[in-house]
């Protein structure tokens, strides 16, 4: 398995230690919903070193950007983040990203772990523009401080001010005597904070004084599973789990991150613009259970008759209201807030009802 420069210090915290996406990673060191209500109230740290990073450069990086990914990527302004998606040519998804605006020539891509590989040579077959790429994922450490006390454990640190940094936008600063740190205002959970972005050699100097500025606070490091329970809480969605090869971004709720500009040309765009035009036939809803159970990854959706009307793509108790919760994709008659639903758990249909997401609000 591959490491990250916090692999030993996990392992000497006493985490919980799995293999996700070929590197080995801690799945919880307290306990999910401990960490999980520490995200929500205080702060926590998440080791996101395993995730991708594509720098796009040169004259065409632009032009690049807009007929790979979805989102319109020329209405970003330098210091700016935008989520997208890398669609593929059968009206799928390669993978969900963020795309950050360095200036007009220099662009980052941050893509999911599981799909380096994958997302790299696709980048590389559809770079018909002639930008200059290169895969910086194993030079590049990254640090998620989350929680409503992120701000002030991390302005510790620095002397540029975080109040103006707003929500998806970034700056480059010194953080922890650490220059060229790319501090983000962005992350996976819905309760605000940090992703900071610098070189492996500055992980361990970074990382204990990120600890020491925020013991006051009751900072705490967080695994990958309180990581998933925060973003389904949020209706975030999980490549490889809510959002695949299979699955259009109109199905999935994200026709907000699918721009048809003129002159963006990116796979798959005359399927989509027929899919908003005429609608989809599933479409991606939150699931809460009325009767007790917990839904879970590929469990059967169906009626009030049993007939099987859809399944569950990520479900769990939700460490908050303590109800199950769940991400599915249903026929879309059905996916109106409010309807009336069942789930299939071990041969039992379970009442549970269609919710406006987030589930945290």
């Amino acid at each position: 398995m591959k490491t990250t420069p916090f692999t030993q210090t996990h392992i000497a915290l006493g985490a919980r230690m799995q293999e996700f996406a070929g590197y080995h990673m801690p799945i919880e060191y307290s306990g999910i919903l401990n960490e999980h209500d520490t995200v929500c109230q205080a702060v926590g740290v998440f080791d996101v070193s395993h995730m991708g990073e594509f720098w796009v450069e040169g004259p065409k990086a632009l032009a690049f950007i807009q007929n790979i990914c979805t989102n319109d990527a020329s209405v970003l302004t330098d210091g700016q983040v935008q989520y997208s998606c890398l669609p593929n040519e059968h009206g799928g998804i390669v993978d969900d990203l963020l795309v950050y605006r360095i200036n007009e020539k220099r662009y980052l891509m941050v893509v999911n772990a599981s799909n380096i590989e994958k997302d790299w040579k696709w980048c590389q077959a559809h770079n018909t523009v002639g930008a200059k790429l290169l895969n910086a994922s194993d030079k590049t450490a990254q640090l998620a401080v989350q929680g409503p006390q992120a701000l002030a454990t991390l302005q510790k640190l620095t002397d540029t001010d975080l109040s103006r940094i707003p929500y998806y936008h970034f700056c480059y600063g010194t953080l922890a005597g650490v220059e060229n740190v790319l501090i983000s205002n962005t992350g996976y959970t819905g309760a605000g904070g940090f992703e900071i972005y610098f070189a492996p050699a500055d992980g361990e100097k970074i990382w204990q004084a990120v600890f020491e500025a925020g013991a006051e606070f009751g900072i705490l490091p967080v695994g990958l599973g309180a990581r998933d329970t925060l973003r389904l809480e949020m209706g975030f969605c999980l490549y490889g789990n809510d959002i695949d090869e299979t699955t259009s971004p109109i199905e999935a709720g994200l026709g907000w991150i699918t721009k048809f500009t003129e002159g963006k040309d990116f796979p798959s765009r005359a399927i989509f613009e027929k899919q908003k035009a005429e609608g989809v036939k599933k479409k991606l809803v939150g699931i809460e259970m009325v009767d007790k159970g917990i839904p879970r990854h590929d469990f059967d959706m169906v009626d009030t008759k049993g007939f099987v009307i859809g399944r569950v793509t990520s479900g769990t108790i939700s460490p908050i209201s303590r109800i199950g919760i769940a991400l599915a994709y249903i026929d879309t008659a059905y996916a109106q807030p409010g309807t009336e639903v069942f789930v299939d758990i071990r041969n039992r249909h379970l009442k549970a009802k269609v919710v406006k997401l987030p589930f945290r609000k």
